[in-house]
């Protein structure tokens, strides 16, 4: 989503609903979020799990370096000890080579996620060790610009939503998706505006 299609998107959601107007002339748009498709962003996902931005993104450099280019057979080229020693928890090790050997046999065709309809290219990524349903969600909407995405899982959304709906607190990932019914087909702009009125969108 580029800021021309968030501008539209904001105009359509602002229009029917009063709450998101207010607050959008309050701090204005989300400005736009896309990461690239592919390996490097999915072993990216995993690399980010449960740690801060900044160690996330120290472990991906030392990774990246490792290899002439991040791809999957690259990855299973490497010692489980080289990459424990670049940061990357055994688990997370075990993660990552699962993912890399799903796109090497072709279980997993990346390039192919894009041909398929939002649920079942969230529940191709969610089947892999290591992916949940948000971080498929994640992928859908930063790499493969889906319009209408609404990670009802997050923290972050939910306390946003409550706030900007005038709750006693914050809703159920349940109560959530049925409120935000309503966006749709505008619910990942929504969700970008509801991590910018938190003040922080995921990495």
């Amino acid at each position: 989503m580029d800021s021309a299609q968030i501008t539209r998107a904001m105009q359509s959601l602002a229009a029917s609903d009063p709450q998101l107007a207010q607050a959008l002339a309050r701090i204005g748009p989300p400005p736009p979020r896309m990461r690239p498709p592919g390996f490097e962003t999915l072993l990216a996902t995993i690399v980010s799990q449960q740690i801060s931005t900044q160690a996330s993104q120290a472990i991906m450099g030392r990774v990246k370096a490792l290899m002439p280019r991040v791809t999957a057979s690259a990855l299973l080229e490497l010692e489980a000890a080289t990459l424990r020693a670049a940061g990357l928890s055994f688990r997370k090790i075990e993660y990552a080579r699962g993912l890399a050997e799903a796109v090497t046999s072709g279980r997993l065709d990346i390039d192919g996620l894009a041909r398929l309809e939002d649920q079942a290219a969230i529940e191709v990524i969610s089947s892999l060790r290591g992916f949940g349903r948000w971080s498929a969600e994640i992928y859908l909407m930063f790499s493969l610009q889906r319009p209408d995405i609404f990670p009802a899982d997050d923290l972050a959304l939910l306390v946003a939503l409550g706030r900007l709906k005038g709750l006693p607190q914050k809703p159920t990932p349940r109560q959530a998706r049925e409120m935000t019914a309503a966006w749709s087909p505008w619910r990942s702009t929504a969700s970008l505006f509801l991590w910018h009125y938190y003040r922080g969108a995921p990495t």
